[in-house]
C-alpha cells in the first residue's frame, strides 16, 4: 500500500497566504496541516509516500524544504509535479507510475481528522478493496460529495454538491484505491469547471459490478482547511487536546493560566499574561503582552505589548503592539511585521496578512 498526498491547489481561499506557498504549509498548532497527513499514513503502516506538487517552482520548493526526504518519519517522500489545476482525479493519475501494481491511500492534504483513521484503511486492504470511501455526518451536505444510500445502509452512489442532498453523509478527504482506479479516471471527461473529478471516477467505479468496495463511517471532526475559519476551527480543536510543556526561560511576574506549551529558548517576559489553550514554538521573545486562548505562535517570533487572542501568528513574525491594541479570528503570515501608531485604536483587530508584509495599526 502507497500514499498520495495532493498538495497543488492554487490555495485562492487563503490568499495572500498563499501567493508563494502551499496551502497544505499553513501551521495548526504549530504544525503545518500536511503533516498530520502524514503522520496518518504512517499509522496505516504506509512507508513510500508521493506528494503532488504544483504548480509554481515557489509553492514546491517550499514544500521540499519543510518536509525533505520523510526521514523525520521513516518514511520515503517522492515529489510528482502536477502541470496545472486539473482536478483530484488528474492528480492521482500523474501518480500512476508511482502506484504501480500497488493499492494506494488518496490523502488531501489539507484535511485534517480528529480520529485515528488508521484501522479503518488496513481494513480495506486487509479485504483488497477496490475502492474504500470514508464518510461523515454534517449540518449542511450540499458542499460535498454526497452518499446515495439504500434503506439497507447500502451506498449505491455519489452525488456532487447537490442542492437536494439525498443523505447527510459525506465523502471526507481521504480514499482508498486499487489500480482499477487509473483505467476509469482514462475514461472521463472534464466537468463544467474543466477538472477530471474524483467523484466522477467513484461514480463509475460504484456501478461496476464488478468492483470491490466498502465504506465506513467516523463520528469525531473532520476539517477540510481550505478557508481561514475552517484553520482557525481546526486550530482550536487540536488546541484543546494540547499537553502542558515548558521548554522556555519565563520571567518573574508572568501568569500562566491554563494550558500552555512554550518551546525551546523562548523568553516570556516579565509583565505578560497567558491564558490556554496556547503553543508558543522556539526562540520567541513574547511580552509584556496578552496572549489568549487558542493563540498558536510559531518560531522566533517577537511580541511585544497589546492582545492576542484566537491567531495564528506562523513564524518570524515581528509585532508590536500599543496597550489598546488587541488582534482577534487572525492569520499572520511569517516575516510579518505589525506595528502601533499610536495608542487611540478600538479593540479587536481581525487580519489576514501574507508574508513578508509590515502592517501600521
Amino acid at each position: 500500500m502507497k500514499g498520495v498526498i495532493l498538495a497543488g491547489g492554487l490555495g485562492t481561499r487563503l490568499r495572500p497566504l498563499t501567493h508563494t506557498g502551499a496551502k497544505q504549509l499553513i501551521p495548526i498548532a504549530n504544525k503545518p496541516v500536511i503533516e498530520y497527513c502524514i503522520e496518518d499514513l504512517v499509522r496505516c503502516h504506509i512507508s513510500d509516500i508521493a506528494i503532488i506538487v504544483g504548480y509554481t517552482p515557489e509553492r514546491i520548493q517550499s514544500l521540499q524544504e519543510i518536509l525533505g526526504s520523510g526521514d523525520r518519519w521513516g518514511v520515503q517522500l517522492s515529489y510528482i509535479e502536477q502541470d496545472a489545476p486539473r482536478g483530484i482525479a488528474h492528480a492521482l493519475s500523474v501518480a500512476r507510475n508511482f502506484v504501480g501494481n500497488d493499492s494506494c491511500v488518496l490523502y488531501l492534504g489539507d484535511n485534517i481528522f480528529q480520529e485515528d483513521i488508521s484501522p479503518i484503511i488496513i481494513d480495506f486492504n486487509q479485504n483488497n478493496l477496490d475502492l474504500g470511501l470514508v464518510l461523515t455526518t454534517v449540518d449542511d451536505p450540499r458542499p460535498y460529495g454526497v452518499a446515495v444510500l439504500q434503506p439497507d445502509g447500502k451506498m449505491t452512489d455519489i452525488v456532487e454538491k447537490p442542492q437536494k442532498p439525498p443523505s447527510n453523509r459525506v465523502v471526507t478527504g481521504i480514499y482508498y484505491f486499487s489500480p482499477a482506479v487509473f483505467p476509469v479516471i482514462e475514461t472521463l471527461n472534464p466537468s463544467g469547471r474543466g477538472e477530471f473529478e474524483i467523484s466522477d471516477a467513484i461514480h463509475k467505479m460504484l456501478k461496476d459490478p464488478l468492483i470491490r468496495f466498502s465504506f465506513a463511517e467516523i463520528s469525531g471532526w473532520w476539517d477540510d482547511t481550505g478557508t481561514a475559519d475552517a484553520i482557525l476551527l481546526a486550530n482550536h480543536k487540536i488546541l484543546s487536546k494540547l499537553s502542558p510543556e515548558n521548554l522556555g526561560n519565563i520571567d518573574e511576574n508572568v501568569r500562566i493560566i491554563g494550558t500552555v506549551s512554550i518551546g525551546k529558548d523562548t523568553h516570556i517576559m516579565a509583565g505578560t499574561v497567558i491564558r490556554g489553550p496556547a503553543i508558543i514554538g522556539e526562540d520567541c521573545s513574547i511580552g509584556p503582552c496578552y496572549i489568549g486562548p487558542y493563540t498558536s505562535i510559531g518560531p522566533r517570533c517577537r511580541i511585544n505589548g497589546g492582545e492576542i487572542e484566537s491567531s495564528i501568528i506562523v513564524s518570524d513574525a515581528s509585532l508590536n503592539l500599543g496597550s489598546s491594541n488587541r488582534i482577534i479570528d487572525s492569520l499572520i503570515g511569517k516575516h510579518t511585521k505589525i506595528n502601533s501608531s499610536s495608542n487611540t485604536y478600538p479593540s479587536g483587530t481581525r487580519l489576514i496578512i501574507g508574508e513578508n508584509s509590515e502592517v501600521f495599526l
